[in-house]
């Protein structure tokens, strides 16, 4: 165990260069620069090229491409991430701020989706056939084919502007920072994200469990005079959770950088409402430190779903 899981920790290292290396050029290709974004159209057609080139050289814009990669990946080393181009705010403790309301939103909705996909789609197999079977399949195909962003605008036009049942947006009241008033404001939208989410576990943990269900080992467990909830829940419902381990396990890092969407509707400031302002910016530093933070999560997350599934599952083997 202690061998692979060094080996895979080893191999992430030059996935992230690559990643990292990739995204850099990406924002490379982007028309313009931040010095555009600063100085504005304005000020850019008023500008001296003397001007221009003085304030990208004191940016550090006018470097190559390859070195100023290599600046900014050394710093990345020793600790150092850079400051904002745009109000000069180190970028740790921009994204220090920003990460805890992200991981708030995000673990609320995690804990929401994981919950109602399995119950429900276990619920679903075990009644296949069924008229709630029937149901719950075509909530989980509009659940899948409605956009958040809708969702969210009917919800909060419902909940919130109509009805005045919870906060239009926002992480919490000014001058309220109490643990009710952040659970408050939490509600809405972490119900909206997991309820989104929740349709597309509840179709695999169904489609998991139905496959668990049919095994030769549930028919053996069956014959030897269990109880049908045992049966279901310890001996099929253990094999079905190995799959849907590793799609809630990816779930996690993704919605880091997904929730985007989430946030913009409801105000909520985090780090993918401060990704969109950085893109737009042309912020090179700040994108670069929150896409390497989401690459970073996806592989983690992928590291630790192996060794899940080789713990939950005893026929996987650690080679």
């Amino acid at each position: 165990m202690f061998t692979y899981s060094i080996r895979k920790l080893l191999v992430l290292i030059p996935m992230l260069l690559v990643i990292s290396f990739l995204i850099y050029g990406g924002l490379e290709l982007m028309p313009g620069d931040a010095v555009s974004f600063i100085a504005g159209p304005e000020a850019m057609a008023n500008m001296s090229p003397e001007k221009l080139d003085a304030l990208r050289e004191a940016l550090g814009l006018n470097k190559p491409f390859l070195i100023r990669y290599l600046n900014w990946l050394g710093g990345v080393l020793r600790g150092n991430f850079g400051y904002s181009l745009t109000s000069g705010t180190p970028i740790a403790q921009i994204v220090k701020a920003k990460l805890a309301a992200t991981l708030e939103l995000s673990f609320a909705a995690l804990c929401i989706s994981s919950f109602l996909g399995c119950l429900l789609g276990i619920f679903s197999a075990l009644r296949k056939g069924s008229f709630a079977d029937t149901i719950l399949t075509v909530a989980g195909m509009l659940g899948l084919s409605i956009p958040e962003f809708f969702f969210g605008l009917c919800s909060l036009l419902f909940f919130a502007i109509n009805n005045s049942i919870f906060p239009i947006g926002g992480r919490l009241t000014a001058g309220n920072g109490t643990v009710t008033d952040r659970l408050y404001h939490l509600i809405l939208p972490a119900l909206v994200m997991g309820l989104a989410m929740s349709a597309g576990v509840m179709r695999y943990a169904r489609s998991s469990m139905l496959d668990s269900i049919n095994k030769d080992y549930i028919k053996t467990a069956r014959s030897k005079g269990l109880p049908e909830w045992r049966v279901n829940l310890i001996h099929g419902f253990r094999t079905a959770l190995t799959p849907i381990i590793v799609l809630i396990g990816f779930r996690l890092p993704t919605l880091i950088g997904g929730s985007v969407v989430i946030e913009q509707v409801f105000q909520w400031p985090g780090v993918g409402s401060e990704f969109i302002a950085a893109v737009r910016g042309q912020n090179y530093p700040l994108v670069m430190m929150i896409a390497l933070l989401s690459v970073t999560a996806v592989l983690l997350a992928s590291f630790l779903v192996d060794l899940l599934t080789a713990i939950l599952d005893p026929r996987v083997r650690l080679n």
